[in-house]
């Protein structure tokens, strides 16, 4: 696979509930992390004495993080909506040459910043809430 630019990874949102997604304005980073607990299945007669894990067993979920600066009003109102109402919205990251992947999140951090001399930033964190569906590219 080529080496890919870091601003063509995308996080956007359903502004509107209608699935049509918008990007979140301004994006810097952003990154995605695919999480699965183990079930340890550890016994008396494990093989040597190894650790042994049930497959297919355990919590998925998944963690995007972003931050840039908010350059479009419709995007950053969402956001803010979503936070403070506790609401879970629809997200999707668009990971070039991997594929989309598509579901609920709650906001579960939104942190703005600024210096005297220059832009105002924000930082965001995201947690999955449901399942969520991936379409290679």
């Amino acid at each position: 696979m080529a080496a890919q630019s870091g601003r063509d990874l995308l996080l956007k949102l359903d502004l509107n509930g209608d699935g049509q997604f918008a990007t979140i304005a301004g994006l810097r980073a952003t990154r995605i992390s695919f999480n699965t607990e183990t079930v340890d299945v550890t016994n008396l007669s494990s093989a040597g004495g190894w650790r042994e894990l049930l497959g297919g067993a355990g919590v998925r979920s998944a963690s995007v993080s972003g931050s840039g600066v908010f350059m479009d009003a419709d995007t950053d109102a969402r956001a803010r909506q979503i936070f403070f109402d506790g609401t879970i919205g629809r997200w999707q990251v668009i990971v070039p040459a991997f594929g989309v992947i598509e579901g609920p999140f709650q906001l579960t951090a939104l942190d703005y910043a600024g210096s005297y001399n220059g832009e105002a930033t924000y930082e965001l964190s995201l947690a999955s809430a449901g399942e969520l569906t991936f379409t290679g590219t």
